[in-house]
């Protein structure tokens, strides 16, 4: 381990959930200002309109 030195200051019992609480911290305000300055999420996490994919015509492709 790279930091063992570390866990004769802190205590592991109270260095890994402090680590722990500050991965679940720092992700959640990634996903908050991702929801917060988009618009795309917004309509995709409220089942905005449907947007419907055409297909080229099967003419189209046959007289190449």
């Amino acid at each position: 381990m790279i930091y063992s030195k570390m866990w004769c200051v802190v205590k592991p019992s109270v260095g890994i959930p402090v680590f722990i609480a500050a991965v679940a911290i720092s992700s959640f305000s990634v996903h908050l200002a991702l929801t917060m300055n988009t618009t795309w999420v917004k309509s995709f996490l409220n089942g905005g309109t449907k947007v419907v994919a055409v297909a080229p015509a099967a003419d189209a492709a046959v007289k190449k």
